[in-house]
C-alpha cells in the first residue's frame, strides 16, 4: 500500500468515524433543539436540516431525494478522482484536501441515506435507535444532524449601513456538523496551498521539460 493511500484511508477512515461518533451521541442524547453553552462563542446546540450543508434547504422531497441522489454520485465520482490522483502520485497535501471533502460529503450522505430509517425524530427528548415504531423517514430522506455553533461576534449593523442599517449582526451563525467542518478544511487547505500543489504535480507529470527551480515553487 502507497504512502498516498495510506494518507486518504486515514483521513477518510478518521473523518467518518469521528462525525458519525457526533452526531449518533447527539442523536441520542440530545432533544431537537437542545443547546449546551460552553463558551458564549462555543455551543452545542443540536439541530437537523433535510438539505444541503451549514443548514441550507433545498426543494421538499423531491429536491431533498435530488440532493441525495446528486450526491451519491459526486461520492462515486470523489472515489474515482482520489484513485486518479494517488495512482499519478500528485501532492501528498492535495491528495489529503481531497480526502477531506470526499469523507465530508460521505457523512452527510451516511445520514441522508440511513438516519430516516435507523432514528425516531427527536421532539422533545432524545432520539433511539432501531425504535420500535421505526423511523422516522425512509431510505435517501433522512435529515443531516448539526450541532456546532459559533456566535463569534454578536451586535447590530450601524444604522448608517446600507440595507441591512440597524439589524442584527451574527458571526458565525449556521450551525454544522464535522463533515461540513471536513469539506471546508479540504477547501482551504487547496486554496492556502495551490500553488505548490500544482505545479509540483506538473513537474511530476513532465519529467522531460526544463525542472522549476524551488525559488519559483516558494
Amino acid at each position: 500500500m502507497s504512502k498516498r493511500l495510506k494518507i486518504a484511508l486515514f483521513v477518510i477512515i478518521g473523518v467518518l468515524f469521528a462525525d458519525q461518533f457526533i452526531k449518533i451521541y447527539i442523536k441520542t442524547h440530545f432533544a431537537l433543539g437542545e443547546e449546551h453553552v460552553f463558551f458564549s462563542w462555543f455551543k452545542i446546540h443540536f439541530t437537523e436540516n433535510p438539505g444541503m450543508a451549514f443548514g441550507l434547504e433545498f426543494g421538499g422531497f423531491l429536491g431533498k431525494l435530488a440532493l441525495s441522489v446528486f450526491r451519491i454520485g459526486a461520492a462515486a465520482f470523489g472515489i474515482y478522482y482520489l484513485r486518479q490522483i494517488i495512482i499519478k502520485k500528485y501532492h501528498v497535501g492535495y491528495i489529503a484536501a481531497i480526502a477531506f471533502i470526499f469523507a465530508g460529503a460521505v457523512g452527510n450522505i451516511l445520514d441522508s441515506m440511513f438516519y430516516g430509517i435507523f432514528f425516531n425524530e427527536s421532539y422533545g427528548e432524545p432520539s433511539h435507535f432501531f425504535p420500535v415504531e421505526g423511523g422516522y423517514a425512509g431510505f435517501l430522506h433522512g435529515k443531516v444532524v448539526d450541532m456546532f455553533y459559533f456566535p463569534l461576534v454578536e451586535g447590530h449593523f450601524p444604522s448608517w449601513f446600507p440595507i441591512w442599517g440597524g439589524e442584527e449582526f451574527m458571526f458565525f451563525r449556521p450551525i454544522f456538523n464535522l463533515a461540513d467542518a471536513s469539506i471546508s478544511t479540504g477547501v482551504i487547505i487547496i486554496l492556502l496551498f495551490q500553488k505548490r500543489f500544482f505545479i509540483e504535480n506538473k513537474i511530476a507529470e513532465s519529467p522531460n521539460e526544463e525542472p522549476v527551480s524551488q525559488a519559483e515553487i516558494k
